[in-house]
C-alpha cells in the first residue's frame, strides 16, 4: 500500500494526500522502519548461526517484541512432560502477576538440545504420533523414536501446543517458541534469561511397591539362610495309619 501511494502521488505532493491516506502511509512506513531494524540486528547475531536461519527467524515480524523477555531452556537430560509444562505455563505468562486469559502477556521461549530431551518408561517405542491425509484408509503413525530422529523439534513444540488452550492467542503463543536441536541459536545479541527448572519432588513409594519390595527381601534372607517355609493353604498328607484304618 505504501509503495503504491508513493509511486501515484510524489513527495512533493504528500500535502495533498487525503487523511486516511497519510495515516495508511505513516503506519506502513513505521513497519518498514521495524522490519529493516530488526532485520539489521539479526544480521550481527546470526553470523555463527548454522542451522536454518529463515525458519529460526520466521513470524518474528508479527510479533510485538516490546516488553518481552527471553526466556532460554535447556532440554539436555529433561522430561519431556514437566519440561513442556514449564515452557506453557512461561508462554502464556502465567508466571506474571499481569496475566489474564483474554491477552498474550507471554516472553519468547528459545529451547535448545531438543534432540537430547528424555522420556519416562517406554514411551520412545509405545508413544505414536498419528494423523489422516484425508483420503479413505490413509491413517498414518509414526513412533516417538522416528519423530526423534527425523526432526526432534516437533517432539517438543507437539507436547507444548497440546498443553495450551485451543482459543485465537494459540498462533500467536506459537510464534513464540524458538525451538533448536542443538545448542546454538542466532539471538545472542538479546538479553536472554537462562530459566532454571524447579527441583523434581520423587513422591514416596507406594504402598503396594513398598509391600513387594519387603517381600523380595524376606525372601532373599532367608534364600541366604537356607531355611523355607512351608506354603500356605497347600493340604498335608494324612498319615498312613489313618488311612489304613
Amino acid at each position: 500500500m505504501a509503495y503504491e501511494l508513493l509511486r501515484k502521488h510524489p513527495f512533493s505532493l504528500f500535502f495533498s494526500l487525503s487523511a486516511k491516506q497519510k495515516s495508511v502511509l505513516a503506519e506502513e512506513s513505521s513497519r518498514l522502519g521495524c522490519i529493516f531494524r530488526l532485520n539489521l540486528s539479526m544480521s550481527t547475531a546470526a553470523q555463527a548461526f548454522s542451522g536454518n536461519l529463515k525458519k529460526a527467524l520466521a513470524g518474528l515480524r508479527r510479533i510485538e517484541l516490546d516488553g518481552l523477555r527471553w526466556r532460554v531452556f535447556d532440554a539436555k537430560g529433561q522430561v519431556l512432560g514437566r519440561l513442556a509444562s514449564q515452557i506453557a505455563t512461561v508462554v502464556q505468562g502465567k508466571d506474571k502477576p499481569t496475566y489474564a486469559p483474554n491477552r498474550d502477556d507471554g516472553d519468547m521461549c528459545v529451547i535448545i538440545n531438543a534432540k537430547d530431551v528424555c522420556v519416562t518408561g517406554r514411551k520412545m517405542t509405545d508413544k505414536f504420533y498419528r494423523w489422516h491425509t484425508g483420503y479413505i484408509g490413509h491413517l498414518k503413525e509414526r513412533s516417538l523414536k522416528d519423530q526423534m530422529a527425523k526432526d526432534p523439534t516437533e517432539v517438543i513444540r507437539k507436547a507444548i501446543m497440546r498443553m495450551l488452550p485451543r482459543n485465537k492467542l494459540r498462533d500467536d503463543r506459537d510464534r513464540k517458541l524458538r525451538i533448536f536441536a542443538g545448542s546454538e541459536h542466532p539471538f545472542g545479541d538479546r538479553a536472554i534469561e537462562p530459566y532454571v527448572m524447579p527441583p523434581r519432588q520423587v513422591r514416596e513409594m507406594r504402598p503396594r511397591a513398598r509391600r513387594a519390595m519387603i517381600r523380595a527381601q524376606k525372601k532373599a534372607e532367608e534364600q541366604a539362610q537356607g531355611t523355607t517355609n512351608p506354603k500356605k493353604g497347600k493340604k498335608r498328607d494324612k498319615p498312613e495309619a489313618e488311612i489304613s484304618a
